[in-house]
Formats: C-alpha cells, structure tokens, sequence
C-alpha cells in the first residue's frame, strides 16, 4: 500500500513538473512586445508637461506588462505632424525646439514627430528642416507620405528622394536614414516607427508585436501544408493577441488611456529572423519559388488575428534588421524587384534596404515612385527605409554601426 501511494505521488509529483516546464516553455515560445506607443499633440507652451505624464502613463502600462510575464522592448511617443507643431516659428527656432524635444527623449522613450510632408502642397520648406534635424538628431523618427487616397504624391517623391540623400551624406554612415521613411496608403496610430503618425488630438495608445518567433515555431512544425499552417499561426498569434489585449484594455481603463488596438504583424529582429521561418516552412533559401506564396499565407494568418487591428497587420521584410533576410541580401538571392513582388501580397516595401553611396536622388526618386504606385494600385500600406551607405559601392560591405543593423554585401542598383 505504501508503494503505491509513493508511486502515485512520483507520477502526481511528474505531472506538476511536466506542465510546469510546459508551461515555461510557453511563456519562451511568447512574442515580446517591440512597442507600447503614445500618441498625443503637444502645445508649445506645455509640451514637457505632457511628455512628462506620457511617459509616467507608458511606464505604468510598460510595468503591467512585465508583471504578466511579457518582455517590452521599447515606450514611444508619436507627436502630431510636427509643421503644426513649429508653424509660425523662425527656421532656427523650430530647429532648436525639435532639438530639445530630441535631448528630452534621449534615454527616456524612443520618439517620432511624425511626416514633414502629407500631401504635395504642404510646405516643402519642412522636409528641408527634417533633414537638417534628422541629421543632428539622437533618436527621433520622421517620414513623409508618398501616396494616399489622393493618389501618388510625385513632388513629396521628389523632395524624400532629397532628404535621403542628404541624409546620407551627411549622418555617420548614412545610417540618419534608420529613422526616416517614405510611407504609402498607411494609416494613422501604427506603432511601428519610422511610419508611425496621427491626426487627432486625445491620449491613446497601441501596441506593435515582435512575434517572428511564433512563426518561425509554427512553419518548422507545419512546412508544406499550408491550410494547416496558416490556421496554426492564426490560433498562436491570436492567443498571444488576446493576452496583450486584456492588459491592454485594463489599463486603458483604470488610466484613461485610450486603446487603440495591436499590430500583430510579425516584426523581426537580429536572429529572430522572419526570413528564417520562410525558409523553415519552404525547405529552400528565402527568395526562391514559394517564398511569395509564404508571406501571402502568413500575412493572411496574420489579418485573421482575433484582436482588435491597427497598423500594417501583415508581414515585415526589413532587410538588415533580420540577419536571415541580410544574408540572402549579400548572397544576391533576392533583388529591389523581388521585394517589390513579395510587397503585392504583404505589408513590407523596401525596409532598411542597403543601396550604394553613390545613388542619385533620380534613382532613389524611381525606387520610391515604384513603392507609392504599388501601394496606390493596391490600396494597401508599404513603406521604403533606404540606406545608402556613405562612401560604399556595389560589391562592399556597409558598415553601419548602429545595434539594430546587420551589415550586407551591397548590390549594384537595378
């Protein structure tokens, strides 16, 4: 009797154990959070007031998070357009105060004034003093709207095209270029930077994913049939969703905070490799035949999340932000026009894509032209992040030195 009460107890005793490492493993198997994001409209003569309880606000949401068992990676405020914010002042005066806002989020939150351009009559004055800021900028984001509902804006093309060059030329590197984009057809209150912006007033906020691991986990177990692994994937990342959507909304309502949703769009980082799930699932290296239809099934899964939606709730290709996807880049397994293709079934464009020192602004012109037509005739969000790497040619390495970058082989312009 007393044998089998000690063997019963052994295999209780297991069975605690067995889902308590299961229950471990889970919570590794769990997305970080890459992004709880603030957007608010600041005043010039209460903005550090209002950065201030915004970051008091994010730190509070930030610690709920992590009390949950959930890793948040980054806090981020996302400003109105910030002509509205500087109209009426001197050059050199909105160049100071973008600045300080600049100093004021160093080491506190990562940070995004939102586009200098919206639509090709705005002021292209602004896009001048972006690139002259973004240059002496430590950690603040900016973009310009290159397509909307109106159609595709060639002036603001041209003018992006500019403000990438000069960024290029005159930033470490280039790297200036990591926080700046040229946004087509996305939508505001994405917490994603550089694209991130808004256009109303109120304290909201959304959260972005770092989820590539989830899919990396379920295309390894699922390769080759694709209903069972685009329903997979939307049963794991809608757990996830509704995890975070729960903390979400409880301190959306104990602090006021309005919640606007998530992306649950599977951003990469380093060797948590988006690309290295695509290849895990087709059994060949990114870029051959099959990987467009992967990112069509994945970012279908992705838009079936059961969880309320914000951003670009599809799929993310950042090129050198994913070590997988930089070293097919150097292989030269992938090209511009592949991207381009992948981007008609997925929300990716052309993110941190290496380009040679010398591209002309005509060329980056073309490159970004082709982005806006594509996200204009499909109606769906895509962005460029373009790269050109300061004094680097085709066939050299680049050598950015910023953490979140993987250096590749820089291919020839098409």
């Amino acid at each position: 009797m007393n044998k089998l009460r000690a063997a019963s107890l052994i295999f209780c005793i297991a069975l605690f154990m067995s889902g308590r490492i299961s229950a471990g493993d889970r919570r590794q198997d769990r997305p970080k959070i890459r992004a709880i994001t603030a957007f608010i409209s600041l005043s010039t003569s209460d903005y550090k007031l209002e950065l201030a309880k915004t970051t008091h606000a994010l730190n509070i949401a930030k610690k709920k998070f992590e009390q949950s068992g959930w890793v948040v990676e980054t806090i981020r405020i996302t400003t109105q357009p910030f002509p509205e914010f500087v109209r009426g002042l001197p050059r050199a005066k909105a160049l100071d105060l973008l600045l300080e806002l600049d100093n004021l989020a160093a080491g506190n939150y990562e940070f995004n004034v939102g586009p200098a351009m919206m639509k090709d009559s705005d002021d292209p004055a602004m896009m001048d003093l972006a690139a002259e800021f973004l240059a002496r900028a430590k950690v603040t984001n900016s973009s310009a709207i290159i397509a909307a509902d109106d159609g595709v804006h060639w002036e603001t093309i041209q003018r992006a095209a500019h403000l990438v060059k000069y960024l290029s030329n005159n930033t470490p590197h280039g790297q200036g270029n990591f926080r700046f984009a040229a946004t087509a057809m996305v939508a505001p209150y994405g917490p994603f930077y550089p694209a991130s912006y808004h256009n109303a007033t109120g304290s909201k906020f959304a959260i972005g994913l770092e989820s590539a691991n989830v899919v990396l986990r379920v295309l390894s177990e699922t390769k080759g049939v694709p209903r069972q692994a685009s329903g997979e994937l939307s049963s794991e990342l809608s757990r996830y969703a509704r995890e975070v959507e729960a903390i979400a909304q409880s301190f959306g309502q104990q602090s006021g905070w309005e919640y606007l949703g998530l992306d649950p769009t599977p951003a990469p980082a380093g060797d948590i490799s988006i690309g290295a799930a695509i290849e895990a699932y087709t059994g060949h290296p990114f870029g051959s035949s099959g990987t467009l239809s992967t990112t069509f099934l994945i970012t279908a899964a992705v838009r079936s999340v059961q969880a309320k939606q914000v951003g670009y709730v599809g799929l993310m290709l950042p090129v050198l932000e994913d070590e997988t996807l930089a070293k097919r880049w150097s292989e030269g397994k992938f090209s511009i026009d592949a991207l381009l293709s992948y981007s008609s079934v997925c929300a990716t464009g052309l993110d941190t894509l290496p380009l040679p020192g010398n591209a002309t602004d005509d060329q980056i012109a073309r490159i970004l032209g082709d982005v806006a037509a594509l996200a204009s005739k499909w109606h769906k969000p895509l962005t460029a992040r373009l790269l050109p790497v300061k004094n680097k040619y085709a066939g050299d390495i680049s050598d950015f030195d910023d953490p979140n970058l993987t250096n590749a082989t820089i291919q020839a312009m098409p």
